[in-house]
């Protein structure tokens, strides 16, 4: 309710609110009431608060956005009153709006505004490459359950009221989309609204005779996904034809006055022998080359041996191209830019791995199928779809996406590039994890391939008395084959009784004693300083690394006793070794456990790590609050009757 004597005594922003403010959230929420009093003369003041009339949290939500200025009448200002009033109220204000959710729903708890919108036009794409899914394709969302052109535009221009100054269209493949004009010229329409940028992400396959109307249409800016300069390469990875299209679309898109930028996904092994040639593509070209780390998405079957981080490229480009000089990159930019001296373009990295840029995203995703993705690397979807089909206002659907917007994390997932096959936020640490083909869901680098949920993916898995697993964020749900790592090629899961789903220790009575061995490594992430410390022995509490060492060795023995289906085993050694990677801050745990017995040690390696791992945070939390355990996993066994195994990474 606003409570007030008849004028507005502020402006704050594009705020105008009363000089005594009194607000009241709807029935169903909690009773927020909080009173502004502005520093004015005394007959100024409120007089009397039952006169005044009530006005609630979705009015009050609509004033703002629409930038209402009531007249103040000339012959009631006072002039003497007007800084300090304004002071004293700018102070309260921000309070309010700090936590208030109607505010401003596209900025976050973290001060990040939001004014980037990635819109997946479509699912379909018309190329199979190798590291984003499989040659049949993947499982598609049917038709009826996609947006439709007037949705994707009224939604479009309600992020545009609410701020949004980019618009960037992807799939899939956003050309195979039939109405991809329409979309378009819908965008360009709302540029008097705030809208200043559209722009696309293609594979410029069948872009070429599209792009004289996209530039009529108002399209500014085009990203084409160019992996090799090798046309021999280019059908490998991409599994079709048309290297001879994608760089006439290039040279179309440059000579009509685009924007260009060519987008690169680097894979060890793979195509990382194409860096020097695209830099030099630049040459002659005014296009800007981003080199891309490649992401952890399960589906392309990521590992550490693949990845290749943004300054091994700058080191290699550097050594045909010495004459580099750093570009100016903007706040929101997600990639650093560079020039080889007399290039007409430049070359860059997208560093999403190795140094990510999540304190500075400002950016949003909507589905093809009309979820909305407040992080690529996050599961958390809300569906504006269906609110959008069963009729709800732009005030309902600007509180569900500001719901959405206000629980974003601070960075994503795989912020600090754990390169694993294990995370310690999901607890299947024990499992051999094989993804089922038919919930499988690949993911394509260039494009929002994210929007492809998995089909058929069962919410939870409960065995027997436990609770449902919770798998780590960005990760799909595995099939569980066996309860110790390896322990077992039968596929009943043997720590569950087949009849009755409870849990019960293995009988290993009639097993053969023989030697059994396993190695698990950890990795623990610090701040610089607090690995200058540890590095330096001058953490408080003492030698981190041995008390580390101590605390691992500790541990092994105690697993029977730890984890209730272990057995308890007399251990031959428990070796436990630490090692400083200065490049990247992190403290690396081995364990090597050995004894003679019915059963494998992979669980006593494990807790020896995991421990290990522990110790070292808690011994520098006190210097480090960002302190993280990225990686605990077994990756070798030997012994028994499953035979020897070690991990492929």
């Amino acid at each position: 309710m606003f409570v007030g004597e008849g004028h507005f005594g502020t402006v704050v922003g594009h705020s105008f609110l009363p000089a005594r403010l009194q607000i009241h959230q709807p029935s169903s929420s909690p009773r927020i009431s909080l009173i502004l009093q502005q520093h004015a003369p005394a007959d100024h003041r409120l007089q009397d608060l039952a006169t005044t009339p009530i006005i609630d949290m979705q009015t009050l939500a609509r004033l703002s956005r629409n930038r209402l200025r009531p007249a103040i009448p000339a012959q009631r200002r006072n002039h003497a009153s007007v800084p300090l009033a304004r002071q004293a109220a700018r102070l309260k204000i921000a309070q309010i709006d700090k936590n208030d959710p109607y505010h401003d729903p596209l900025t976050d708890t973290f001060g990040r505004k939001h004014t980037y919108l990635r819109i997946s036009l479509t699912e379909k794409c018309n190329l199979r490459c190798v590291y984003c899914m499989p040659e049949e394709g993947v499982s598609l969302t049917p038709k009826p359950e996609l947006l439709t052109t007037p949705e994707i535009l009224r939604l479009a221009r309600l992020f545009v009221d609410e701020g949004v100054t980019k618009i960037r269209l992807t799939g899939g493949e956003p050309t195979v989309r039939k109405d991809l004009m329409s979309v378009v010229d819908g965008l360009n329409r709302m540029r008097p609204f705030g809208l200043s940028t559209i722009s696309m992400t293609t594979n410029g396959l069948a872009l070429h005779r599209k792009l004289p109307e996209l530039k009529e249409r108002g399209l500014d800016q085009i990203n084409i996904s160019l992996d090799t300069l090798d046309p021999f390469q280019f059908e490998l990875l991409t599994r079709r034809r048309g290297f001879e299209n994608v760089l006439k679309s290039i040279d179309e898109a440059v000579r009509l006055g685009f924007e260009v930028k060519i987008n690169a996904v680097i894979i060890r092994g793979m195509n990382d022998h194409q860096l020097e040639p695209l830099v030099g593509y630049t040459r002659d070209h005014n296009v800007y080359v981003r080199f891309i780390e490649y992401m952890p998405f399960d589906g392309n079957k990521w590992n550490h041996d693949k990845f290749v981080s943004y300054k091994d490229m700058l080191q290699a480009i550097t050594k045909s191209y010495p004459d580099i000089a750093k570009g100016t990159d903007d706040p929101h930019d997600t990639s650093k830019s560079y020039r080889v001296s007399g290039f007409s373009g430049r070359f860059g990295f997208i560093t999403s791995m190795s140094d990510h840029f999540c304190g500075t995203c400002n950016r949003l995703r909507l589905l093809a199928d009309g979820n909305m993705k407040v992080c690529l690397f996050g599961n958390a979807e809300v569906n504006l779809r269906d609110m959008v089909r069963q009729g709800c206002s732009d005030e309902e659907l600007l509180q569900l996406i500001g719901a959405a917007v206000g629980r974003k994390k601070k960075q994503h997932a795989a912020s600090r590039p754990s390169h694993s096959h294990l995370s310690l936020e999901a607890p299947t640490s024990v499992a051999t994890r094989t993804p089922p083909p038919e919930s499988r869901t690949e993911m394509h680098i260039h494009t929002d391939f994210t929007a492809i949920r998995a089909k058929h993916m069962p919410s939870s898995t409960a065995i027997g008395l436990c609770r449902p697993l919770v798998f780590a964020a960005g990760r799909s749900p595995y099939t569980l084959h066996s309860a110790r790592l390896f322990s077992t090629k039968n596929e009943q899961l043997t720590h569950t009784d087949a009849e009755t789903g409870k849990a019960r220790m293995v009988d290993v009575s009639e097993k053969n004693i023989t030697r059994r061995t396993a190695r698990a490594v950890a990795r623990v992430q610090l701040s610089p300083e607090a690995f200058r410390l540890v590095e330096q022995n001058q953490i408080q509490k003492g030698d981190v690394l041995g008390v580390a060492s101590l605390a691992g060795i500790q541990a092994a023995k105690q697993t029977g006793h730890l984890i209730p289906l272990c057995h308890p085993l007399l251990l031959n050694s428990v070796r436990v070794n630490t090692l400083l990677d200065a490049e990247k801050h992190q403290v690396l745990l081995e364990a090597l456990v050995k004894c003679d017995g019915k059963t494998g040690v992979e669980m006593e390696a494990l807790v020896a790590v995991s421990i290990a791992a522990c110790t070292v945070y808690d011994m520098v939390k006190a210097v480090d609050r960002g302190a993280a355990i990225v990686e605990a996993r077994v990756i070798d066994k030997s012994g028994g009757k499953s035979g020897d195994w070690s991990h492929e990474g």
